[in-house]
C-alpha cells in the first residue's frame, strides 16, 4: 500500500545542487522541506552497488535520526563506452571537494584513448533512484534515466556536475545550457527532461 507524503519532509542530502532541484519539485505540492544540514544530520556511507541501495541507505539513515519522513536522490551518469562508469562513483570521480571539471575531464580522456570520437560512441545516460523513507522504516522507491550524448568541450554553466558535457535525446542544448525550469521543471512549465524530474512524476503519482 503506497502511503502519502504530508507535513515535513528532510531531503536527505549535502550537496545544493540537489537541495535545491528537490525543493524547487517539491514547493508545488505544499510539502514543507527541510534538508539534512540544516539539520545537523551527518552524511552515512554509501555503501550500496546500485543507485536504489544508496538512495534507500541516505533516507533511511535521515528519517531514523530526525523522526520524519525523509526523501533522498542517488543519482549518477553511465557512459555506455566506458562500461557504464562513472555509475554510482559518479560523486567520487569529482574528488574532495568536488570538482567536476576534472571529472569531465577524466571521463573525455577515457573516451579518447577507447577512440569514441562519433556521437554514436558516446551514448550516456543519468539515472535517478528516489527513495522516501519513514521513521517506522515503509519506504517508497522509484527510479527513472535521462538519455543522450556526450559533448566537448563543456557547454554551459547553469546546472551542476556533469550537465556541461551531457547533451539529451532531441534537443541542440546541453543541461549544462538549459534553466532549471526548462530542464526539471514540471509541464506546463517546464519540459521534465531530466533523470529526476521523470523520477519525480513517477514518486507524485504514489506519495503526492
Amino acid at each position: 500500500m503506497h502511503r502519502r507524503i504530508t507535513g515535513k519532509l528532510v531531503i536527505a542530502t549535502h550537496n545544493p545542487g540537489k537541495l535545491a532541484e528537490m525543493r524547487e519539485l517539491l514547493t508545488p505540492h505544499g510539502v514543507e522541506a527541510v534538508s539534512a544540514g540544516e539539520l545537523g544530520l551527518g552524511e552515512p556511507d554509501e555503501t550500496g552497488k546500485t543507485f536504489h541501495a544508496n538512495a534507500r541507505i541516505k533516507a533511511v539513515a535521515a528519517a531514523r535520526a530526525a523522526q520524519l519522513p525523509a526523501f533522498a536522490d542517488d543519482s549518477g551518469l553511465a557512459v555506455d563506452a566506458l562500461d557504464g562508469a562513472p555509475g554510482i562513483y559518479s560523486a567520487r570521480w569529482a574528488g574532495n571537494p568536488a570538482d567536476f571539471t576534472v571529472a569531465m575531464t577524466r571521463i573525455e580522456r577515457l573516451l579518447q584513448e577507447r577512440g569514441a570520437t562519433m556521437p554514436a560512441q558516446r551514448k550516456a545516460h543519468f539515472v535517478s533512484a528516489l527513495c522516501v523513507a519513514w521513521p517506522d522504516d515503509h519506504l517508497e522507491e522509484v527510479e527513472a534515466r535521462a538519455d543522450g550524448t556526450l559533448v566537448w568541450p563543456p557547454r554551459g554553466s547553469a546546472g551542476f556536475g556533469y550537465d556541461p558535457m551531457f547533451l539529451p535525446d532531441g534537443h541542440s542544448r546541453t543541461f549544462g545550457e538549459m534553466t532549471s525550469v526548462e530542464k526539471h521543471g514540471l509541464p506546463p512549465l517546464g519540459l521534465g527532461l531530466s533523470h529526476r524530474a521523470r523520477a519525480f512524476v513517477k514518486l507524485a503519482e504514489i506519495c503526492l
